[in-house]
């Protein structure tokens, strides 16, 4: 039986990242989860921290799974196991992780002068390449660094035109 001690939210990327890290398995959605987790279907980014520091982040801005407890669970994993810029978490990591989950909205197409970085996240788009960024991040207070960043993911230089989409999201996070 689910009993969430946080964010049911947090709390299941928790045990997905645990089994995961510990046993090599995957969990299914457990029993007793709030509803809203197996019917509702959307992207969703699960981040990690060490110490303050970016550890993992992984997710999807579309929904990819049937359902958004499956999406969180298979994102944690991700997060915790596939992020190209740090090692796979290792069991001793564990209690020192603080997880953030947010939930996105659907994408809409949008202007430059339609963004605000502390309030939407953004998707730099150009053919087949594609950077996204979520909303109010530490030190990145103006458009212009949010979008510099989002090129920069996307493999696009500063200058280079693109189709930009903006998306908000429901953070789900330990304290």
């Amino acid at each position: 039986m689910f009993v969430p001690k946080l964010d049911p939210y947090v709390e299941l990327a928790r045990q997905a990242i645990e089994a995961w890290v510990r046993e090599g398995r995957r969990i299914s959605p457990p029993p007793g989860l709030p509803a809203e987790l197996l019917t509702r279907r959307a992207g969703a980014f699960v981040s990690l921290k060490k110490h303050g520091l970016l550890r993992g982040c992984i997710g999807t801005y579309l929904p990819s799974e049937e359902n958004l407890a499956e999406e969180i669970i298979e994102n944690a994993i991700r997060a915790a196991s596939e992020d190209p810029r740090f090692p796979p978490v290792r069991p001793e990591e564990l209690p020192h992780l603080a997880i953030t989950v947010d939930v996105l909205s659907p994408p809409e197409p949008c202007r430059e002068e339609d963004l605000d970085p502390k309030r939407y996240g953004v998707i730099v788009e150009k053919g087949w390449r594609r950077g996204l960024l979520l909303p109010d991040l530490p030190g990145v207070d103006t458009v212009q660094e949010q979008l510099r960043i989002a090129k920069m993911k996307a493999g696009l230089s500063p200058d280079e035109p693109c189709q930009l989409y903006r998306f908000t999201v429901e953070r789900h996070g330990e304290k």
